[in-house]
């Protein structure tokens, strides 16, 4: 967000990276989702740090699938009557922006202060399809993140939040402690979010993340229950769909991950294996009734 070479400095740096990649689908005649966005929000930058990167750039497929996935939940929700969207770490998604949203939506993105001052400014002449507000928060403060979510406590309804490329560089016993914040929040109802299996994290850990963890972005989360993490946690798993399952469909990854794609079962969660997927979760009906965690 600099002249500053074009190297990760903490885990906020990640949203150019994402930017990058969400930049180049849309430059494809088949791309998948477009965002006019992306570009302006720092998609060069971006390009440039994973090209720094220990295969920053080799899975891209990657990244694609995850942010269609994300679409796609998020569309099935607020056409069955979602009324408000949470996006935590929100960084510089353009959803609000580029997708086409009904005009009462409510949309709050929560995140540092910075980033979403960097990203208020970049959009400024430009107008969400919905009603877009952003909250500077830091979330990874305990108390700050209660404050927050018992402000919004009663927004909407039927409430989905968002965790997109978050929860990977938090510990399980802070992924826990955001579930049972997020569980104790009467608007949210369900809540999507990506994860990995162990086997995987470790690989990314070996790779890519030794860089990361330099700069405080260590990879971190990859529970051996998969999804079933949650249901302890106030959450149960309703749609879960692997990245390398949904990436093949569409010819996405290298041919040799296209065939394994093809002849084993790549869309369910697989701890012994290298897999990462989207999740929709659904509020436990024991949490429905608790109270006083967000207080």
């Amino acid at each position: 967000m600099s002249s500053a070479p074009a190297e990760v400095r903490n885990v906020s740096d990640t949203a150019l990276w994402a930017a990058h990649f969400r930049a180049e689908e849309s430059r494809r005649p088949d791309a998948l989702f477009r965002d006019p966005y992306a570009e302006k929000l720092g998609a060069r930058r971006g390009g440039e740090m994973a090209s720094a990167l220990p295969q920053g750039l080799s899975h891209a497929w990657a990244w694609v699938a995850r942010t269609y996935l994300f679409d796609q939940m998020l569309q099935k929700e607020i056409a069955e009557g979602a009324d408000l969207i949470v996006n935590c770490a929100a960084g510089l998604d353009a959803r609000p922006y580029r997708m086409h949203l009904p005009a009462k939506l409510q949309w709050i993105e929560a995140d540092l202060p910075d980033i979403l001052a960097y990203k208020k400014e970049i959009l400024a002449d430009d107008k969400p399809s919905c009603q877009l507000e952003r909250i500077a928060v830091n979330l990874a403060d305990i108390h700050e993140r209660r404050r927050f979510l018992a402000g919004i406590a009663d927004r909407g309804k039927r409430g989905v939040a968002l965790t997109e490329g978050l929860l990977i560089y938090l510990s399980a016993e802070e992924v826990a402690q955001f579930a049972e914040d997020l569980s104790g929040v009467a608007s949210l109802q369900r809540w999507i979010l990506d994860m990995h299996s162990p086997r995987l994290l470790a690989m990314m850990q070996r790779r890519t993340g030794k860089a990361l963890e330099k700069v405080g972005a260590a990879f971190k989360f990859g529970p051996v229950e998969g999804p079933d993490f949650f249901r302890a946690h106030g959450w149960t798993p309703a749609q879960v769909e692997g990245l390398l399952h949904t990436a093949a469909r569409f010819g996405r990854p290298p041919l040799l991950l296209r065939l394994f794609a093809k002849f084993f079962d790549v869309r369910s969660w697989k701890a012994s294996r290298p897999w990462a997927g989207a999740c929709l979760l659904q509020k436990n009906s024991m949490s429905q009734d608790a109270k006083g965690k967000t207080s």
